[in-house]
């Protein structure tokens, strides 16, 4: 039996489905999905932070200081070994910095970069805004949907700060998600990674 872990990263723009593509990961072919970008939402929190980028920003960084730049991918598969057996393999998303990717590389896995047109991403994020429970934090204008954008692309401080076109660049497979048609990415998805 083949017990090592199969684990895939999922990085990408904001709006361009990554989470999509980690539930259709779990729904279709037996995987665990696991949001990194929920776990600092809990830690937010639970320190009684707004639940706003800056802030998730703030800790993502704070705790690649304190224990490593894959810090977001070992918790991820802290998660995953509780469960494992249930699962064919762990699939994370939203992997923001350099070091992640790298982690998820030192583990054997595959990153995969998802992307959209920012005017179609940007639609979809306010369109379920309200259904994802995130209308406080998303309810922005374009304009300052591509500012955040902006400052996680590149790096603003030392290396433990968001860097996701260093992210990017250690991707192995790119999907392209413009349009809304889940049956499309579905086969997409398994196309690219084999499955």
């Amino acid at each position: 039996m083949d017990t090592k872990l199969r684990i895939i990263g999922l990085a990408g723009t904001n709006g361009s489905g990554k989470d999509t593509v980690g539930q259709i990961l779990t729904d279709q072919h037996g995987y665990l999905f696991i949001s990194v970008t929920e776990l600092l939402r809990a830690e937010a929190l639970r320190r009684n932070l707004p639940v706003e980028r800056e802030n998730l920003r703030m800790i993502s960084a704070e705790w690649r200081r304190q224990s490593g730049l894959g810090v977001l991918v070992d918790k991820a598969v802290a998660e995953y070994e509780k469960a494992a057996a249930s699962y064919k393999g762990l699939v994370m998303a939203s992997l923001r910095n350099p070091g992640e990717a790298d982690r998820v590389h030192e583990l054997g896995g595959t990153m995969v970069w998802v992307d959209a047109d920012p005017r179609v991403r940007y639609d979809r994020i306010q369109a379920n805004a309200a259904a994802r429970g995130r209308a406080g934090e998303d309810n922005k204008t374009f304009e300052q949907f591509q500012a955040d954008e902006a400052a996680e692309m590149s790096q603003s401080g030392d290396e433990a700060t968001l860097n996701m076109s260093a992210v990017k660049s250690r991707c192995d497979l790119f999907l392209q998600n413009d349009s809304n048609d889940l049956v499309g990415l579905q086969m997409r998805v398994k196309e690219a990674l084999g499955l």
